[in-house]
């Protein structure tokens, strides 16, 4: 085909600039243009979200579940959170569409990948061990409010590491956030399964375990952006399972030391044999939960790559009132006024978040519609 080729270059940008597509033709001139009018992208946002929130909400459920009804394998309960991965390998073999030939990006070498896959592995197998504490000793209701602190985290690792712009409507989403969290910390929860009774103790460890798991998987988001932004400097759906599946092996690995290092390997089948729900239950539950921790995690990834880490982390923090809810109906959990107010909160500071990408949007559309006019 004759012409000049014409260059797309996607950014993984935090803020707004991640939003815009940049076009460079071969002459220099680089034309502006927002990608939320791209249905492609809306519907690749849809179900990277999807995954994110349906993931998070039966992840947590089935997690609860199993402590609920005779498990008791902290080591198994973090495992399934990341040895799902074998379901994304078929998705390995699809090829990358991306239309940016002429300019090819140099591959990172082997061993940088290697080292970050390996860093990035550890700390998830870190986080998910500290997210099984707390899933433990707490209700589902109290531990998903809790992690709305993961969200403050999210965006001072992204002011230092990721260059995030701040504004008031953000600053005021990142205290109500954090103030819907921190209001737990006022009553303790009785609610959730008597047969899991929790003591003063074991409350507070849960409580701060999940605080720890917050504040590090908003450093592991961050990370990641930085890692797309500095050493693979591309996107693509093959890089976003590659991800995935990397650094859930070696977390898998690194856990699976954990477990018969710990001993606790020589207990499953007793646990097994005693669930109250039944063996096959028991099977079905794992399976269910390391499946939907990796839907999770291919979203978080694809929703870092469209956007930004703060935005993947705000769209799991909308998702935190659906765990609750659904523990509610499903596990007779109960909601206390406390943990009502927290919840509201929570969404308010979502609203405002989301408000600010509105304004952010419409100043763009009036910049692209004043330079037009001069034109």
């Amino acid at each position: 085909m004759g012409g000049s080729p014409v260059v797309v270059q996607s950014q993984v940008q935090a803020g707004d600039e991640s939003k815009r597509e940049h076009i460079t033709s071969q002459n220099g001139s680089e034309i502006k243009a927002p990608a939320f009018i791209q249905y492609k992208w809306w519907i690749q946002m849809g179900i990277y979200s999807t995954f994110v929130l349906s993931g998070q909400a039966i992840g947590t459920l089935l997690g609860r579940l199993y402590f609920d009804k005779g498990g008791n394998s902290k080591w198994l309960a973090t495992l399934v959170q990341t040895i799902g991965f074998p379901v994304l390998i078929p998705f390995l073999f699809i090829t990358s569409t991306k239309t940016n030939k002429v300019n090819e990006i140099k591959k990172p070498s082997f061993l940088v990948v290697a080292s970050l896959y390996t860093l990035l592995g550890l700390f998830i197998a870190g986080t998910c061990m500290l997210y099984t504490i707390g899933l433990q000793y707490l209700p589902v209701t109290t531990y998903s409010l809790i992690c709305a602190s993961q969200l403050a985290f999210n965006a001072l690792f992204s002011f230092f590491l990721n260059k995030q712009k701040f504004t008031p409507y953000i600053v005021n989403s990142l205290v109500i956030l954090t103030a819907s969290s921190s209001l737990l910390v006022l009553q303790k929860d009785d609610s959730g399964v008597q047969s899991n009774k929790t003591s003063t103790k074991k409350y507070i460890f849960g409580f701060l375990s999940t605080v720890a798991a917050s504040a590090g998987t908003a450093l592991l988001l961050s990370i990641t952006q930085l890692a797309l932004q500095k050493i693979f400097k591309r996107e693509s759906f093959r890089l976003i399972i590659e991800m995935s599946v990397y650094q859930s092996l070696v977390s898998t690995l690194a856990i699976l030391i954990g477990l018969f290092a710990s001993g606790e390997w020589k207990k499953l089948d007793k646990e097994m044999n005693e669930y109250k729900l039944g063996k096959i239950r028991y099977v079905l539950n794992l399976i269910g939960t390391a499946i939907s921790w990796q839907a999770f995690t291919v979203g978080s990834i694809g929703l870092i790559f469209k956007v930004s880490s703060l935005f993947s982390n705000v769209i799991s923090i909308l998702g935190l009132p659906v765990a609750p809810v659904l523990a509610v109906i499903l596990l007779h959990d109960k909601l206390t006024g406390i943990k009502v107010m927290s919840m509201l909160l929570a969404i308010w500071g979502f609203v405002s978040y989301m408000y600010q990408h509105y304004l952010g949007d419409l100043r763009q559309e009036c910049k692209k519609d004043s330079i037009s006019g001069a034109l």
